[in-house]
């Protein structure tokens, strides 16, 4: 089968596409034919070995974490899948950096599966699992953000923020969104009050919230928090994807809960939930996606798209 691998880490010249051996399936595994594949920060991240003190790695690695295709086969300890069911999946494994989704195929454990939604494109259901896992564990988990109360979330129009700001108004909650001026109209599609991005943002905040925010989530990091004080109350909850130094700010790291990662599948499945696809390239060229990718180009998630 065909697959991106690298064999020692580097810059994305290290990408390189290769005839590999298909994976095999295990008792409680599942074998999904890919159709597109996300690419996330963290991929750049594993290739250029900035994880190698934490992460094994065996080389070569086929990078990527989340895609999307259709079930080819499932072992006899994975019934929730059929041949032929479209999944998306976040194919991560804490343990080891070897087998990902820049593949035609890949083998993969059935918890880390859910239904594709049907309204998504291939591009956009790969689009999904990371970012909503992070943003949904954010909102719901981390800052436990309720009915009626607000959120103000830096970096809203990103591919976690954007997600963070959707679920946190499925949930009956205010969205204020913290970003670039030329992303407003995203925003206000989105559901969210934009606030910019510069020294102004919790004086506007304040405006519309005249008692404070009840909870920040920042993606940015570079001091965010640190401002974002002024725009809260002495009940604030604040949570980060970044910036963790502070004891008052709660961590957020993706990880892989099951009914976690079929909520963020039933939230799109339902039309709540919307990734925002910028940039779609084909497989072969995924070491200009991981270079366009490390510019930060701000127009949306770039997708690999893998075959038919």
């Amino acid at each position: 089968m065909k697959a991106i691998i690298y064999q020692r880490y580097g810059g994305p010249e290290v990408l390189e596409l290769a005839e590999v051996e298909p994976p095999k399936v295990h008792v409680d595994s599942v074998l999904v034919r890919v159709r597109a594949a996300a690419v996330n920060p963290a991929d750049l991240q594993m290739r250029e070995g900035l994880a190698d003190a934490h992460v094994p790695t065996y080389f070569p690695v086929i990078p990527g974490w989340d895609i999307a295709g259709v079930v080819e086969k499932a072992g006899p300890g994975a019934p929730e899948f059929r041949p032929g069911d479209e999944v998306v999946g976040y194919v991560r494994t804490s343990v080891s950096h070897q087998h990902g989704g820049y593949a035609e195929l890949i083998s993969t454990d059935v918890h880390a599966l859910a239904p594709k939604p049907a309204g998504l494109s291939w591009e956009q259901a790969a689009a999904l699992p990371l970012t909503g896992l992070t943003a949904y564990q954010a909102v719901t988990r981390v800052l436990d953000v309720q009915p009626g109360e607000s959120l103000l979330v830096y970096g809203a129009a990103g591919g976690v923020g954007s997600m963070a700001v959707q679920i946190a108004i499925s949930r009956g909650a205010t969205a204020l969104g913290a970003d670039a001026g030329d992303r407003a109209e995203l925003l206000r599609s989105l559901g969210a009050t934009p606030v910019g991005d510069d020294d102004q943002v919790t004086e506007r905040v304040r405006t519309l919230v005249p008692d404070g925010v009840d909870a920040v989530f920042d993606t940015v990091g570079r001091g965010t928090l640190v401002r974002a004080a002024a725009a809260g109350h002495d009940a604030t909850r604040y949570a980060s994807t970044v910036d963790i130094a502070d004891p008052a700010t709660r961590p957020v790291f993706a990880r892989l809960v099951p009914e976690d990662l079929h909520a963020v599948t039933e939230l799109a499945a339902n039309g709540r939930l919307l990734p925002h696809v910028g940039v779609v390239l084909p497989l072969e060229e995924a070491a200009d996606a991981h270079r366009l990718a490390a510019t930060r180009h701000g127009r949306g998630r770039i997708v690999l798209s893998v075959g038919e």
